[in-house]
């Protein structure tokens, strides 16, 4: 059986993950094993962070329509109470847009919430 030289695909193979290490400080972005390790861990990091920006920005969203709707007498869990009550089915990146346009339909809907909860129709 020949003999298998390997050179240029572990050469291949370094320069793949050299590649994704530009940018980094150090040797972690010339040295082979330095950058698999950081390249590695900032794998592992975009993975868990695309389900962390998910939370943020709910949590963002509610922060923005809870300082709206306070500035018209309710507070938030009340304002989604009543639109609940409603029916109407906006989500929370929605109204939170129109939170932070100043939207005339967004009065609207907080009077719509507010009339809902007192139990009328």
């Amino acid at each position: 059986m020949a003999r298998v030289k390997r050179g240029t695909t572990v050469k291949q193979k370094h320069n793949k993950i050299l590649a994704r290490a530009k940018g980094y400080l150090g040797r972690h972005h010339s040295t082979y094993r330095a950058a698999r390790e950081k390249t590695e861990k900032a794998g592992q990091y975009a993975y868990r962070d695309r389900r962390v920006k998910k939370r943020e920005f709910r949590g963002l969203w509610i922060v923005r329509i809870n300082a709206a709707v306070r500035s018209n007498g309710l507070t938030y869990s009340q304002f989604m109470n009543g639109l609940k009550k409603a029916g109407v089915n906006l989500d929370r990146k929605v109204l939170a847009q129109m939170a932070y346009d100043n939207d005339s339909n967004f009065v609207k809907l907080v009077d719509t919430a507010k009339r809902f909860i007192a139990g009328e129709k």
